[in-house]
């Protein structure tokens, strides 16, 4: 069963993904949308005042045109022959038309364009009062259903204040047809030059990014062993992380290198005095001697076993440490098949190498321990097997090393208890008990996975997960 379980990295948050490169691309994206729909509202604003403007100033201009062009006679007969400079005023129903009314008493008939074969109602002048200068403007139905801009004004043609109504209509609908055709090509433009902002945008972010990409390529190759440190020039704004990275490398270094000199300093103090009190023990004799000696032999063998878990901790952390898996399984699988030639054992390799991210002794260590133990307990067969495993996305690689043997295996109420130190299920078979405790503390130390399992070919199934280099 599991000593310790799989280590998942927190989730972070979704709503956001992580990558710096998308976030200032949206940020980018979204900032240059924002503006190209503020510069098309402005534009289109714009362009719709001035249009706007322009046609009721033209309105205007064919307004006062017509009033110059028509009198009345004696008689009080409108005369004239306005003609606007406009051959809209002569299409029939283009939606510019002109017509003049009599306004007073002693005026009759009436003038209209050529364009206008239908007459066009105007509202009261108290819903639409005339100004001071005797003028109003409003909208109209044309006689196509498009809509009409009514230019109006009531005007005094002679000394006997006898007067004429005069009005100018142009075609609003197509004045607004202009514009949405204007808006149309802006915003063509304007989609076309925002889409070759943003991508402008985008390759300069991301070739401004470079640099962190060859950092992070850096620190895969210390990493991986490949590399002792960060080299290579970077600009200005990174360079101080990369020597601040380069710091902490050399740090844990010596931090790996006080630790080694420590535990080795520490192994040959204890060396000399533990091997005279079992030397001693062995030479007293009788009981006392006996148990001078197995509790010397214990001690010795606690000693060794906290040193190494001490070696182990104080480097599972480096980042350049990598051993190739198949050759050292290979090589461990033949000297076990050679010491016991009496059982058969089995051994699947993946297709492609597995670097372990550790050391090659702790490897061996943990390995050895599995295999002897395997070995010990097998009646005639025991089946090695090494292969990767796919880890979540966004969680470091890992491969899985399984030792089965066809032995009598462990009880499930039994395979916590003999992972503890000393502990043996059956005093009858040779060992000291902390072969599966050290297995555990290696496992734990790299934070792997080790369990204990019924195997398929009756005995027990060991299997251990730990990192792997990509």
């Amino acid at each position: 069963m599991p000593t310790k379980p799989a280590v998942s990295n927190t989730p972070s948050l979704r709503s956001w993904p992580r990558s710096v490169a998308f976030r200032v691309i949206a940020f980018s994206t979204v900032w240059a949308i924002l503006t190209l729909v503020v510069i098309f509202t402005l534009i289109t604003t714009l362009y719709r005042q001035a249009s706007e403007r322009g046609f009721d100033s033209l309105l205007s201009a064919h307004l006062f045109n017509l009033i110059g062009s028509v009198g009345v006679s004696e008689s009080g007969q409108l005369t004239g022959a306005p003609d606007l400079g406009d051959l809209r005023f002569s299409e029939p129903n283009s939606g510019w038309y002109w017509s003049v009314e009599p306004a007073s008493e002693g005026v009759h008939g009436d003038l209209h364009s050529s364009s206008m074969t239908k007459a066009i109602p105007s509202p009261s002048v108290a819903e639409v009062p005339f100004n001071a200068s005797f003028q109003r403007s409003y909208s109209a139905d044309g006689i196509e259903g498009e809509q009409l801009e009514v230019f109006e004004s009531e005007f005094v043609l002679d000394a006997k204040n006898r007067a004429a109504r005069f009005r100018v209509m142009g075609n609003q609908t197509e004045l607004e047809q202009e514009i949405a055709t204007f808006q149309r090509r802006l915003l063509t433009y304007l989609s076309l030059f925002g889409v070759g902002m943003i991508a402008i945008n985008a390759i300069a972010i991301l070739l401004g990014l470079q640099p962190l990409r060859r950092v992070r390529n850096a620190l895969a190759m210390v990493r991986e062993g490949t590399a002792q440190r960060l080299d290579g020039r970077f600009p200005a704004e990174i360079e101080p992380l990369a020597n601040e990275t380069n710091a902490l490398i050399e740090n844990n270094r010596r931090i790996v290198e006080r630790s080694r000199t420590q535990v080795g300093n520490l192994a040959h103090s204890l060396k000399t005095p533990l091997a005279v009190l079992l030397n001693e023990g062995r030479a007293l004799g009788g009981a006392k001697g006996q148990l001078i000696a197995e509790q010397a032999a214990s001690m010795q063998k606690q000693v060794d076993h906290y040193l190494q878990r001490a070696r182990v901790a104080a480097q599972r952390d480096s980042v350049v440490y990598r051993t190739p898996v198949t050759p050292l399984v290979q090589r461990m699988v033949r000297v076990l098949q050679k010491l016991n030639p009496q059982t058969a054992l089995s051994l699947s390799l993946p297709a492609t190498d597995i670097v372990f991210a550790g050391e090659r002794e702790d490897l061996e260590e943990l390995l050895g321990n599995l295999l002897d133990n395997a070995m010990k307990w097998a009646r005639s067969a025991v089946a090695v097997s090494v292969k990767p495993v796919a880890g979540k996305e966004g969680a470091a690689n890992l491969f899985e090393i399984s030792i089965e043997d066809d032995g009598p295996g462990i009880p499930d109420d039994k395979a916590r208890e003999v992972l503890q130190r000393g502990r043996r299920l059956d005093e009858t078979k040779p060992g000291s008990g902390l072969g599966l405790a050290i297995v555990a503390d290696l496992v734990n130390e790299y934070g792997g996975v080790l369990a204990l399992e019924r195997s398929v070919m009756g005995g027990l199934k060991a299997m251990v997960r730990l990192r792997s280099l990509q």
